[in-house]
């Protein structure tokens, strides 16, 4: 049961972790007014912004404006592949726990089926609650395991999820970002 304990409390730390990445990566304004700055062709205050945001497509945008005579679109992809491992950030520590969980959870099962099948060779069979006792003790594990895991993956999946929207978006905004300096240059 106490590896069972550590998976549940790292578990709860990776979750709280990304809970509060997540608050913070929701805010758009910041891109919008990065983009509007963009529009009004204000590259310098767009950058600096980009730089005092702590926001991926923010990020994103800045490293594609400070790179784009050269090459925006491969700029804003590097940028974004930069991105991914930022947004999927601990959770192979989330997947290894819902692996690992149950499979703890029968190897505490096994060992005390074990510890109550050798109290049943010492004791006989005359005392059948010594055995089920040990029994019902052991299923605890596998029970404890399952149930780590699957609070487990319920984040997982949506953090996933998430992250995919995000990119999503970042591709999205990278494409308004192309589209604008595209209408510039088309002004010039």
């Amino acid at each position: 049961m106490v590896p069972l304990l550590a998976c549940s409390i790292v578990s709860l730390a990776v979750v709280i972790e990304r809970i509060i990445f997540w608050r913070k990566a929701q805010s758009r304004g910041p891109v919008e007014e990065l983009l509007q700055l963009v529009e009004r062709r204000e590259f310098a205050k767009a950058i600096d912004l980009g730089r005092k945001v702590d926001l991926p497509a923010a990020r994103v945008l800045t490293a594609g404006l400070e790179h784009r005579n050269p090459s925006l679109p491969k700029a804003l992809e590097v940028a974004a592949q930069a991105e991914l491992p930022v947004l999927k950030k601990r959770l192979t520590i989330l997947d290894t726990i819902i692996t690992l969980a149950p499979l703890l959870g029968l190897l505490g099962t096994i060992t005390g089926m074990i510890s109550s099948f050798g109290i049943m060779s010492e004791a006989g069979l005359g005392q059948p609650h010594a055995v089920t006792g040990g029994v019902a003790e052991a299923l605890i594990a596998t029970a404890a395991g399952l149930l780590i895991a699957i609070l487990t993956l319920i984040p997982y999946n949506y953090f996933s999820n998430r992250a995919e929207r995000e990119l999503e978006e970042i591709e999205y905004y990278g494409s308004r970002l192309e589209l604008l300096l595209a209408e510039q240059d088309g002004k010039n």
